[in-house]
């Protein structure tokens, strides 16, 4: 731990973990997961989490910033998070964090010539007038 921390409910502000120290808490024992580069002690909640043990367990010792937002969890739920929280992520481990892979939505490439965009739909539209015609005629 670096720094110290200040009085009041935010005891907390000011104690900088690393991300090392962090890592090792990953064990039932001691829990600790990051989110928004806030460190939490979530080891008395193991056993209370709705979600189950497991869930808090697999992120133990790392950053679950993305779960936790994934899962969409109530402002009753943010709100007793605050209270196990115990320090955050020093900054200078900050970038340390292994960021979400960012998924681009791309198009295929195209080796087929242009008029094939267009040809497909027209002789698809003339099947579709015939057999509209065939049924309307008998």
């Amino acid at each position: 731990m670096v720094g110290s921390g200040g009085a009041g409910g935010e005891s907390w502000r000011g104690r900088y973990y690393r991300l090392e120290e962090v890592q090792k808490h990953n064990n039932s024992q001691s829990t600790w997961i990051i989110l928004h580069n806030r460190i939490y002690d979530v080891t008395k909640f193991l056993d209370e989490h709705p979600g189950g043990e497991e869930v808090l367990r697999e992120q133990a010792g790392g950053d679950a910033t993305e779960n936790f937002e994934d899962v969409g969890h109530s402002t009753d739920a943010r709100a007793m998070s605050e209270t196990f929280i115990i320090g955050e992520l020093h900054p200078d481990d900050r970038s340390k964090l292994q960021k979400p892979a960012e998924t681009l939505i791309t198009t295929a490439q195209s080796n087929s010539s242009s008029w094939s965009n267009w040809v497909i739909p027209a002789v698809a539209a003339i099947i579709v007038a015939l057999m509209y015609r065939s049924y309307m005629s008998e």
